[in-house]
């Protein structure tokens, strides 16, 4: 146990300490990056924000618009205007790397808004935390 607790501990204040929650397997097509984000768009990326609404209050990506899978409907109607006069890519986040949420609700964005540019953030919430340190 207290070999345990020095590790975290280690891992928690070491300034180059690896990530826990990063994989080191290859991105989907539709998959970026905060890297990307900067270079192909300066930063300048519509948000969606796909975790349940509890959590989008307790923190998020500034500017980022909810639209989850327990809202979609209600909240993609409030968002349509948005949506469909945007030239901003759209990226997606949700609770992390195994989280599919993004997935699902970018699925299903896809089939009510015909967007050119829509991805899914590599690593999600934790990546965007991660990327501000």
């Amino acid at each position: 146990m207290l070999a345990v607790g020095a590790a975290g501990v280690t891992q928690a204040l070491h300034p180059r300490a690896p990530a826990l929650y990063v994989s080191d397997a290859p991105r989907a097509a539709d998959e970026v990056n905060l890297k990307d984000i900067q270079e192909r768009w300066q930063g300048k990326v519509l948000w969606i924000d796909a975790r349940p609404a509890e959590v989008f209050e307790k923190g998020h990506i500034p500017g980022a618009m909810l639209l989850n899978e327990q809202g979609f409907m209600e909240q993609s109607l409030a968002l349509l205007d948005v949506l469909q006069t945007t030239t901003l890519p759209v990226i997606i986040y949700c609770g992390g790397e195994k989280c599919e949420a993004s997935r699902e609700v970018k699925r299903r964005l896809l089939e009510v808004v015909p967007l050119d540019e829509c991805y899914v953030l590599k690593g999600g919430w934790p990546a965007w935390v991660a990327g501000q340190k």
